[in-house]
């Protein structure tokens, strides 16, 4: 997935961003403790790039960023279903995560969890705020035109349907299908993004899942 050019890892370090992380009174990260330029940021751990972020070691905050930039705006671009507003959440939540990164617990969570869920509540609250559905359209890819003029007419057809039917589902439901099959998470990993339990995860998928067959196989799918 290409990502729009003003959605840059640095760009949450705008002007009038926190200029270092909030570090709560008496914290302390061992991880930082390594001298800056001894840091090998490209191969470093999310857990060793949040604690250098956490004492204001921004090009490790970069590096954190752009790792995990992309599956941030896909999660959200599903989740809400706008280019526009993914951009906005991707950069919020890595903004919440680079002012709150001497709050993050490595023994609560992974890092990636931590921050897929900032994203998740995010996008849902993005959701709610103008009604739940998402505009459409969701996909990204078409169909390649050399497969031939009718088998990219019919796949354009399927593919429109579906869109429209996950436009149609409630936002915690669009968000477990993105954890789940976009992002490949773990039923247990699901759970820990939408902070929940694991049976709840199943049956947001099961709905939707159930939902979504129902609809495209009343429009003969």
């Amino acid at each position: 997935m290409t990502l729009p050019r003003a959605l840059s890892p640095f760009a949450l370090l705008r002007p009038g961003a926190a200029l270092r992380p909030e570090r709560p009174a008496g914290a302390t990260a061992p991880q930082a403790l390594l001298p800056a330029l001894a840091r090998d940021r490209a191969a470093a751990s999310d857990e060793a790039l949040i604690a250098w972020a956490a004492a204001g070691d921004r090009l490790a905050f970069g590096a954190l960023a752009a790792r995990h930039l992309p599956r941030l705006h896909g999660l959200a671009q599903r989740i809400t279903g706008s280019a526009a507003e993914a951009e906005d959440v991707a950069q919020e939540a890595l903004l919440r995560a680079w002012q709150n990164a001497a709050r993050f617990d490595p023994e609560r969570a992974r890092f990636a969890t931590w921050l897929h869920r900032i994203a998740s509540n995010l996008a849902i609250d993005h959701c709610r705020r103008r009604g739940g559905a998402a505009p459409l359209p969701l996909a990204e890819h078409w169909p390649d035109p050399a497969a031939g003029p009718e088998a990219a007419l019919a796949e354009r057809q399927r593919r429109a349907l579906l869109e429209q039917a996950l436009s149609e589902l409630p936002p915690r439901q669009r968000a477990a299908l993105a954890l789940a099959h976009d992002q490949g998470l773990s039923g247990a990993e699901a759970a820990a993004v939408l902070e929940t339990s694991e049976r709840a995860v199943e049956g947001l998928l099961h709905r939707a899942r159930r939902f979504l067959a129902d609809r495209l196989r009343g429009d003969g799918a």
